[in-house]
């Protein structure tokens, strides 16, 4: 399925933060993009240009295209629970973002890619969609062949991260997805509700 392959520093200047993880250039230019970036800019946002934006946030932030991002929040909307929360938990259950979240890549695009050419298992079953969606207690896991691969060793290394939905074994290269994360647990900068009322319109 078709990503987002732009320029990720000018995305994350526009929304003014690193969505997609560390970047040097955006420490730098921490700024809105375009000529005028650093000026003041006049003019107060409208209700639905900040509810809009807070949409394209989470859908660049998860990797996530609209019409994919649109089934999800039906989903979010049928299920017991708040709208706004049922649909990041929605996201971060994906088994992309999981995969991130065990340190096993070093970015949601990376974990996507390790996903897609098939280095990942799920109880023990090979499984190849980003999008996957975890249930608690899902064991995710290296593929043995997998196992040697310097970008994993080195993402690994390199991970600090804890969360408390998520169990990782290092030595065994599996990881458990233990429950569905409270908001609270969630430390993305996303407010959900503008996005229940944008799609609510």
């Amino acid at each position: 399925m078709a990503r987002y392959t732009g320029p990720k520093t000018k995305i994350a200047r526009k929304f003014g933060e690193a969505i997609f993880g560390e970047d040097k250039s955006f420490e730098k230019r921490n700024y809105p993009p375009g000529q005028h970036g650093n000026a003041r800019r006049r003019g107060k946002k409208s209700e639905y240009a900040i509810q809009l934006m807070e949409k394209q946030k989470a859908k660049y932030t998860y990797g996530i295209l609209e019409r994919q991002f649109r089934g999800l929040f039906k989903k979010a909307r049928a299920a017991q629970g708040i709208t706004g929360e049922v649909l990041l938990q929605l996201c971060e259950s994906r088994l992309d973002n999981v995969v991130f979240r065990m340190g096993i890549a070093p970015t949601r695009s990376g974990a996507r890619q390790l996903v897609s050419h098939r280095h990942i298992t799920v109880n023990g079953e090979l499984v190849n969609i980003p999008s996957y969606s975890l249930k608690a207690g899902d064991v995710v896991a290296v593929r043995e062949k997998s196992k040697s691969l310097e970008a994993i060793e080195r993402s690994l290394s390199n991970s600090s991260q804890v969360y408390e939905w998520i169990t990782w074994n290092t030595d065994t290269k599996q990881g458990t997805y233990v429950s569905i994360p409270a908001r609270i647990q969630i430390p993305e900068n996303i407010n959900e509700q503008f996005i229940v009322e944008l799609y609510s319109k």
